[in-house]
């Protein structure tokens, strides 16, 4: 066999590892839930009634939904700490339209993604055209949207009786057994992790991740596509906004407040590395009703509700480290597999 066709070989069976690793990744967090819901159900029956696991789908729902745009970004070495605060202002402007204008139920949803894919735009503007890092922008726009959010608000609420039955239906319905709101970011999740796998614009985000000297040398569009990848985050919140409001059929200035950092929780957890370059959207979603699992599970066990933060803390100090070392462990196995092979 030729050294080109050596380091093929080689760079296949690179590829090969790191996708066991991160299908491994997922496995693990499927059986953690498993192993949750089985322990707890043992002091509490009740924790695996229907009624409890249509409430731990719908919980873990929107952070999953807003973890999928999330990822897009994470993968490209950045990071979108807006999310919240776009689910927030998309949900209180989807909820006054419906109070003060009686806007048609389907408009609701469209209005809502249309709220973040303006958020997204701007976010992904300032980051790749203005070159002003993605921490500092969107944290910036956590606190402008909120600023904005609380001008429109201005004191006011809400409430259920505003709110057609058509649209909240979309939160409390379920389709045997699983709520409409989980089979709705199933499908979404479903959607983009097969563009994650299939489309080349997506494997693009993870080369930009991995190496953007090398993505750019490669003529990939890392602006365009760094800047898709934000559009996509803010749509999805948007999004989440609308579902959010036909979910709890209320909503004032206080909407979507500290979501941004359970996003990121959940995502890094669920397996994408904050240094980018790796991750897929089902390990975030994964990690989204992992820790929603974890957080009712606390509940059910007459549990301070703030040993779920300590937790949630401390299993995303774990990922990160994880990832990292993994991250070591596959460059020096890649110098290495290349040392052998310029020996040959």
């Amino acid at each position: 066999m030729t050294a080109l066709g050596e380091r093929t070989e080689s760079g296949r069976g690179s590829d090969s590892v790191v996708m066991t690793l991160l299908r491994a990744r997922e496995v693990g967090i499927g059986l953690l839930i498993v192993v949750v819901v089985l322990v707890t159900a043992a002091n509490n029956s009740h924790f695996i009634d229907s009624s409890s696991i249509e409430q731990l789908l719908s919980g873990a729902a929107l952070i999953a939904l807003l973890g999928v745009g999330e990822t897009l970004v994470i993968v490209t070495r950045n990071v979108d700490l807006s999310v919240g605060s776009v689910l927030g202002l998309s949900a209180y402007i989807v909820g006054d339209l419906f109070k003060y204008h009686h806007i048609p139920v389907w408009s609701g949803f469209v209005i809502g993604t249309l709220v973040g894919v303006l958020a997204g735009a701007l976010n992904g503007f300032i980051v790749t055209v203005m070159r002003v890092p993605s921490l500092v922008v969107t944290l910036g726009m956590l606190y402008v949207i909120r600023g904005i959010d609380g001008v429109i608000v201005s004191g006011d609420r809400i409430d259920p009786e505003a709110i057609p039955s058509g649209f909240s239906a979309v939160g409390y319905k379920d389709v045997l057994g699983i709520p409409w709101l989980a089979i709705i970011v199933a499908v979404v999740v479903a959607g983009v992790g097969y563009a994650m796998r299939s489309f080349r614009a997506s494997r693009d985000l993870y080369a930009i991740g991995s190496n953007p000297d090398a993505a750019a040398l490669a003529g990939i569009p890392i602006e365009r596509r760094v800047f898709t990848a934000f559009l996509i985050s803010g749509a999805l919140a948007g999004l989440g906004g609308a579902l959010f409001l036909a979910l709890h059929t209320q909503i004032d200035n206080s909407g979507g407040q500290g979501y941004e950092l359970s996003v990121v929780a959940a995502v890094v957890v669920g397996g994408v590395a904050i240094f980018g370059g790796s991750g897929t959207v089902v390990g975030a979603a994964l990690g989204a009703l992992l820790l929603n699992t974890i957080n009712q599970a606390l509940v059910a066990s007459r549990i301070s509700a703030f040993w779920n933060q300590a937790v949630a803390g401390a299993l995303l100090l774990a990922a990160i480290a994880f990832d990292r070392w993994l991250s070591l462990r596959v460059t020096k196995t890649l110098q290495s597999a290349e040392g052998a092979h310029r020996e040959l």
